[in-house]
């Protein structure tokens, strides 16, 4: 049997602590399987009807199985996990390396079943069924947003064509355009003036919707006791709160506060040639909606902290506002990490400290 270079020594192709290898590329309806029988060596490609997925592996020893992390895997991972079987969840950038050829299912499925089993590969953290529905909450509010944003600034260049100016935020449309219909009624005719009428309810009811949205946030953050523990942390609220818990999964998917803080795109680009590494700007990778909820805590924090701590008053007079931010919301990120992950509560005054060299544990 050949050995993969590298793989740990002893491991052998298509097995991972003694469980074989299987490679599941999921799609709507049919789903394709890609495994190496270990003793036989043989190659097996194999279709799957949607139907019939949990009965193939129903009926199959515990083994491992890989998947993309894509629309309905969790889903899958779950469902995968009560039959006994280990799942992992792959990003699709540690996939795409292994597609060769022209892209098929059966292609997909070999590159899930090779990337799945190289060296130090990050896995993506299976969430529940809980978290998944604390992200619905946050995606039907993200959309709801962009909606009304959009219903106000076409109202808003609508309205301009006729002279009508508003001052900025949504408080001050809902509050003067009345005013200004009334001001541009010679103007405008009745059909219109009634559709811009029409257009300020849909507004106002966008705006009944993210409240109700908001509501089921706060008592779903009342109801768990994680997330309540790290709304404790200055610049962290309902929005981040929910959103941090939910799109983490499980702490321990990672090893420190900063590999969460990396996986969140708050750390710098590295690029390095010769032995000399240079930092760049943050990568920005990772998850878009919870980034930019912790970047708008920092801020807040920096605007409206009462006391902002000597750290942060020391990093302000030294370095740019945005710079500060972005630290600020790093540092966040890790609180929010290594208080999951150690069940503790927030301490306002508490300082880590590295183990000096030579310490070691009796």
């Amino acid at each position: 049997m050949n050995r993969n270079p590298g793989m740990q020594a002893g491991q052998l192709i298509g097995t991972m602590n003694g469980l074989q290898v299987v490679g599941l590329d999921i799609a709507k309806q049919v789903f394709q399987l890609h495994t190496v029988d270990m003793c036989t060596g043989e190659i097996m490609n194999v279709q799957l009807k949607r139907a019939k997925v949990l009965q193939h592996f129903a009926n199959k020893p515990a083994c491992l199985v890989a998947m993309e992390a894509c629309g309905g895997a969790h889903h899958w991972a779950r469902q995968l996990s009560a039959l006994g079987h280990t799942v992992r969840l792959l990003h699709a950038k540690i996939v795409r390396p292994f597609v060769t050829g022209n892209k098929t299912d059966a292609t997909d499925a070999r590159a899930i079943w090779l990337a799945v089993q190289q060296p130090d590969i990050k896995f993506v953290g299976i969430k529940t069924a809980e978290q998944q529905a604390t992200l619905t909450l946050h995606r039907q509010r993200e959309l709801l947003m962009k909606m009304r944003n959009m219903q106000s600034s076409a109202l808003r260049g609508l309205l301009y064509e006729f002279g009508a100016i508003f001052a900025k935020g949504q408080r001050a449309l809902l509050s003067e355009l009345e005013p200004a219909l009334e001001r541009l009624s010679g103007q405008l005719p009745q059909m219109v003036a009634d559709s811009l009428r029409e257009q300020l309810q849909r507004i106002k009811a966008l705006g009944e919707d993210i409240a109700r949205v908001d509501k089921r946030l706060a008592l779903h953050l009342r109801a768990d006791p994680k997330m309540r523990r790290i709304a404790q942390i200055p610049g962290v609220g309902v929005l981040s709160a929910t959103a941090a818990i939910a799109t983490m999964g499980e702490a321990s998917a990672f090893k420190s506060g900063r590999e969460f803080c990396a996986w969140l795109g708050l750390v710098p680009n590295q690029r390095g040639t010769g032995g000399k590494v240079r930092l760049g700007n943050i990568s920005k990778r990772g998850d878009t909606y919870l980034r930019t909820l912790l970047i708008h805590g920092a801020r807040s924090v920096l605007t409206h902290a009462k006391q902002p701590g000597p750290w942060l008053q020391e990093l302000s007079q030294r370095r740019p506002a945005n710079v500060v931010t972005v630290a600020q919301a790093a540092k966040m990120a890790r609180t929010i990490w290594a208080l999951t992950a150690k069940q503790q509560d927030y301490q306002r005054d508490h300082q880590s400290v590295r183990p000096q060299a030579g310490d070691h544990q009796g």
